[in-house]
């Protein structure tokens, strides 16, 4: 290029296109309406029904969140297909026409199968929407300015993530139903966004290049092996969900080993047989696909099964255990200038205590979104501190701080702490989250970097469902008395400390193992 040329290049935040601005301000109208109930969602779904929730039981909530979210994050590469075939913002205006509806629903079940298929349901909403604003992103983008697309592009994940519970929060103060309003009206905002400002960013040859479904489900099951690898996988996970609610937790170990051991077994007698033929399902021997990158993912989902603990245990243990008067105490001064000058204007800020407080304590949503806060306040800075280290150094780094964060809420019961343990959480993520991708790309082999890229929010979603599952057993056990537990939450946050140290160990010897036996080119 030119120096005229590239004097002349459009700078600053006028180096990205309408569309790019578009996607983004649709992000943070999507993140509002899924944050402002996932962030109340475990209240909701455990709260008395005298309270306005559903009476659940955490083993009953931690089992609808985990596989929901699983299948939420399982789904973009299927929807990115058909978006590719029908188009963008076709794809963005179907997404709205599900969740929209979905959110409106979710009010009226009050029983675990009807909540969760309506649950599952706005579930496909949002997954139909992901695929399709993180490929706009990167049409919009370039190497020049792919960095700091992304970085705001993040940046409006969390302020949408930050403002959703926030509103969410005040709202329920007087009816859950309003929750559920609000979420529905944000995505009536993002469908107004996409309708009057949207336009698909492909061009031509890229729009001409649609990719059949076929080989989308193909390229799932080969990411993880053939179809009898695959379907041993899918066995194993069936049985953790079945043994977290309907069956004794005791049997997911034996139940999974015996379904791993007639799987080899089936092996043993078709290579003794000689009745082998890899193009075959019935006869095809089990094949391991994508090894290095299944154990990396594997390794991230522990990582993303102790974060999402911060959204699916927390804030029952905030409402159940936390005692946030010194939180209220110190903030009280602020609070009453803020009123007294409301009211000086004549409004009548009598019942604001509503929108912030319950049962005289800080209310869980409110709490647990200073992750969200400090993420916003924290980003930048934090990645311009770690911008010289390696990947996975930064990602170990994170999840130990993350293992820090829940030692801290063993310090005591109060809001202050609470709010220190939650501060210090946010700053793992930022150090182990943007990184985990970044490292990710590096381990790809040559030609596979996409593929790589296009399965990373595999651990995601199965960080997700081992959370949700692990989150529902251990409150279930180790919480309140009055709900069947033995009152000791302590234990539960040194089980969620240690699974997080585990996951940072696993990866030590990970990359050495990657280190030591290189791909061939």
């Amino acid at each position: 290029m030119s120096a005229t040329a590239e004097s002349s290049a459009p700078k600053g935040l006028r180096m990205f296109p309408m569309a790019f601005w578009s996607a983004n301000v649709m992000e943070i109208f999507e993140r509002m309406a899924w944050y402002g109930f996932y962030a109340v969602s475990s209240l909701y779904l455990t709260g008395a029904v005298v309270d306005g929730g559903l009476g659940f039981s955490s083993v009953d909530r931690g089992v609808i969140q985990g596989v929901v979210t699983f299948f939420l994050y399982l789904f973009p590469a299927v929807f990115g297909a058909l978006a590719d075939r029908y188009g963008y913002k076709t794809m963005f205006m179907a997404s709205t026409m599900v969740m929209g509806p979905a959110y409106l629903l979710l009010q009226f079940p009050t029983s675990f199968w009807g909540f969760f298929g309506v649950y599952f349901f706005l579930a496909i909403g949002h997954a139909m929407f992901k695929p399709v604003v993180i490929s706009t992103v990167a049409l919009t983008t370039n190497e020049k300015t792919g960095s700091m697309g992304f970085g705001i592009f993040y940046m409006m994940v969390n302020v949408g993530g930050f403002l959703g519970p926030i509103i969410a929060g005040v709202v329920r103060g007087w009816s859950w139903t309003y929750v559920f309003w609000a979420s529905a009206g944000w995505v009536v905002m993002l469908a107004i966004t996409c309708l009057v400002t949207y336009k698909d960013p492909r061009s031509k040859e890229e729009k001409a290049n649609k990719k059949d479904l076929a080989q989308v489900f193909t390229g799932m099951v080969e990411v993880v092996g053939n179809g009898r690898f695959f379907l041993m996988v899918v066995g194993v996970l069936t049985v953790l969900v079945m043994g977290s609610k309907w069956w004794d937790f005791k049997l997911i170990g034996p139940i999974s080993l015996a379904w791993i051991l007639v799987n080899l077994l089936y092996d043993v007698i078709l290579k003794s047989t000689g009745n082998v033929n890899q193009d075959d399902f019935f006869t095809q021997t089990l094949k391991v696909g994508e090894g290095r990158y299944m154990v990396f993912l594997l390794l991230m989902a522990g990582f993303w099964t102790s974060f999402n603990q911060i959204f699916l245990t927390l804030p029952e243990y905030l409402r159940d255990y936390v005692d946030t008067t010194d939180l209220i105490r110190s903030l009280t001064p602020i609070a009453g200038s803020i009123t007294g000058m409301f009211e000086s204007m004549g409004v009548d800020t009598s019942n604001w205590n509503q929108g912030v407080l319950e049962n005289g304590q800080v209310k869980p949503e409110h709490l647990i979104n200073l992750n969200a806060f400090g993420i916003i306040l924290g980003q930048v800075g934090i990645s311009y501190l770690i911008r010289n280290v390696k990947p996975l150094n930064t990602i170990i780094n994170g999840v130990v701080v993350t293992v820090i964060s829940f030692l801290v809420f063993m310090l005591g019961q109060s809001g202050w702490i609470m709010v220190a343990a939650i501060l210090i959480f946010s700053i793992g993520e930022m150090m182990a989250s943007p990184k985990s991708k970044e490292y990710a790309g590096r381990i790809a082999p040559p030609g596979k970097v996409g593929m790589y890229m296009g399965y990373f929010y595999w651990c995601t979603a199965l960080g997700h469902l081992f959370g949700g599952l692990l989150s529902g057993v251990m409150y279930h056990h180790y919480g309140p008395a009055e709900q069947g537990g033995t009152d000791n939450p302590e234990v539960m946050w040194v089980i969620f400390a240690i699974l997080a140290a585990s996951t940072a160990i696993s990866l030590v010897i990970y990359d050495r193992w990657v280190q030591a036996n290189p791909l061939k080119k």
